[in-house]
């Protein structure tokens, strides 16, 4: 029971905040330098000991399918690319070998909680991670493997949270709840893309969870609410009063690829990473600045 091993990436959202260039790329596969965001999220998976990945996609998605498979060919069939960095870049590979991936199909974007529900018979009776493709995290600790010694400790549902401003929160879902310790609450409430003067609390949800079984009862529950889809945050409004849900701060840094303004940030901090283009890039920001 305590032992997560699975994680479900929905992944057949119609990306809208990003149109029209989301009518022909999916957001999961805009590139972070030379990777694609969802494998940024896979990777965070993978780190936290994760060894089943269930990706709900629809039928125009099927280029995050091609895109592992084709990684996992490269590796078996050994095939000859003219590439830097070989030997990482079959780490990456070997990583990604390390797990086992499932599609599922959601023709129709009816929300996240109907994407997660897809997964039900896959999932089984055991705790699952949730991970949203459109959000890339960072830390020390992957943040999965964070909630999972949570989770581990308190026997209970976990969500992965931040502090933001009022003027954010309404982008995202707002957690309300009782502070247990400097990081962890007891989940109160939880609202879906709140009004800005309804909203309460600035702690924000980031992406990130980890459920009980149960979330898939409430979520069969859950009627149709902001956008007539299923969402998710709705179901664990009934989650929590069903059972104990937590609330984690956790320790590192969130890119949300799915604005504008966070895929350019991270494109720029994991360009800065690269050692070969590190010195031109800095080189080209210094001017930018400077001329602004």
């Amino acid at each position: 029971m305590m032992n997560v091993k699975k994680a479900v990436i929905p992944a057949a959202g119609l990306g809208k905040r990003l149109l029209p260039i989301t009518k022909v790329i999916p957001k999961e596969m805009f590139p972070i330098v030379n990777r694609p965001v969802i494998h940024y999220v896979v990777e965070e998976a993978i780190l936290s000991n994760i060894n089943e990945i269930i990706v709900i996609i629809s039928e125009r998605k099927k280029i995050i399918k091609e895109y592992f498979d084709f990684l996992i060919d490269f590796l078996y069939n050994k095939l000859n690319l003219n590439i830097n960095n070989k030997e990482k870049f079959r780490k990456i590979i070997r990583d990604l070998c390390s797990v086992e991936f499932c599609y599922i199909r959601q023709d129709v974007p009816k929300g996240v909680g109907d994407a997660v529900l897809k997964a039900e018979k896959y999932v089984g009776n055991e705790p699952f991670a949730v991970m949203l493709p459109d959000n890339i995290v960072r830390g020390k600790i992957p943040c999965i493997r964070q909630l999972k010694d949570i989770f581990v400790k308190y026997k209970c549902s976990v969500i992965a949270t931040e502090e933001l401003p009022k003027e954010k929160i309404v982008n995202y879902g707002e957690i309300r709840g009782k502070q247990i310790n400097t990081s962890l609450y007891l989940v109160e409430d939880i609202i879906e893309k709140p009004k800005i003067e309804e909203v309460k609390s600035n702690l924000s949800t980031v992406g990130r969870y980890i459920f009980t079984p149960e979330i898939f009862d409430c979520i069969k529950e859950t009627k149709p609410g902001i956008g007539n889809e299923i969402q998710l945050t709705d179901s664990i409004r009934i989650l929590k009063n069903r059972e104990k849900v937590l609330a984690y701060k956790f320790k590192g840094k969130r890119y949300d690829t799915g604005n504008k303004v966070g895929y350019i940030q991270v494109i720029i901090d994991f360009a800065l990473e690269e050692k070969n283009i590190k010195h031109e890039l800095i080189t080209h920001l210094k001017k930018v600045i400077r001329y602004e």
